[in-house]
């Protein structure tokens, strides 16, 4: 099924037509829940990954304080709250969980006490994008899929996972790894749900920090009694996605450079939420009539991952080489 984006509640190039230049395009990837193969764009799914490229592993120092859970029992334990939930009606505030879920969730909480943050942290697999489902991903010249991975595992300075890119080109892999190794403790919520992808361009305007000095005391001024409709409704798209503008909504905007000297371009989105109760960004096709019961992951939050308190992790990529190491910012 396809996601349609809701037309913008107000043409912002409209009402200030010196805005329009500055418009670009950005992929909202539209994850949800599904069961996608190493040919297909995905998040959480398996990697086109050559049977004889070895795994990365993270070779960074941990902090081995913290909550740390298991993958396989928080796997298992979001089946457990997905079936509970699914049997109780929104109206009913009771956690009416069967006696064999609350036993078994206790079980696992128990698995996770003995999680031992202290074994090898091997990179867990989070994103595969190929370009032809994704109009605004370019890669280096004969590529055609973007793999992400990361370390679940809080790092400084933003305390969240530590990043990997890998470009391919798909045609040069003929034997695919089979099982593909995953870490076994992570940081709470650093788990992608394995997700098809359902691409959609949208039009994006800059963050109004970096608007032009008069355009944006105007259209502040404007915003202010609009109710705030720029930052929330109108400039940048929530959920995962690529290319377009970022935002620097937890932090001032801050230079990110590369160590060459360059100013670094977005590359993509990785956000807590697909509309974190913005209903303005929510697609056409999520918005019919909501099952009379609890729905786990819900359709706002379908790959449960979690930057911070709710954040987005963006990714920077170097315009002058593809091999210069990718930045991050959380907002």
């Amino acid at each position: 099924m396809t996601r349609t984006t809701p037309p913008r509640p107000v043409d912002i190039a409209a009402l200030f037509p010196e805005i329009a230049p500055l418009a670009r395009t950005a992929t909202r990837l539209h994850p949800r829940p599904g069961s996608p193969g190493v040919h297909d764009s995905s998040i959480g799914g398996p990697l086109l990954w050559p049977s004889d490229e070895p795994w990365p592993v993270c070779e960074q120092q941990h902090d081995n304080y913290g909550d740390f859970v298991r993958l396989d029992v928080e796997r298992q334990r979001r089946r457990v709250l997905s079936a509970a939930w699914g049997r109780i009606r929104r109206d009913d505030h009771r956690s009416d969980f069967l006696p064999e879920q609350r036993a078994e969730l206790q079980r696992l909480d128990k698995l996770d006490e003995k999680a031992d943050p202290g074994t090898p942290t091997t990179m867990l697999a989070v994103a595969q994008l190929y370009l032809k489902d994704v109009p605004d991903l370019v890669g280096p010249p004969g590529t055609d899929v973007l793999q992400l991975l990361w370390c679940p595992r809080d790092h400084d300075p933003h305390c969240a996972p530590e990043i990997m890119l890998r470009w391919r080109r798909s045609a040069d892999v003929t034997d695919v790894l089979a099982e593909q190794p995953e870490p076994e403790v992570m940081e709470y919520e650093y788990l992608p749900n394995t997700c098809v992808l359902h691409p959609e361009q949208v039009t994006e305007y800059p963050y109004a920090d970096f608007l032009p000095p008069g355009l944006r005391e105007r259209l502040e001024e404007w915003d202010a009694a609009a109710g705030h409709r720029y930052f929330y409704e109108l400039s940048i798209a929530t959920g995962w996605k690529v290319g377009g503008y970022s935002a620097w909504n937890l932090t001032d905007p801050y230079p990110m450079v590369c160590d060459c000297g360059a100013d670094m371009e977005l590359l993509m989105r990785v956000d807590s939420s697909e509309w974190d109760g913005n209903e303005s960004w929510r697609p056409v096709e999520d918005s019919g009539p909501e099952s009379e019961f609890h729905e786990h992951p819900s359709r706002s939050d379908p790959v449960e991952v979690v930057i911070g308190r709710g954040y987005s992790l963006w990714i920077f990529i170097c315009p002058v080489s593809f091999e210069h190491p990718p930045q991050t910012s959380m907002q």
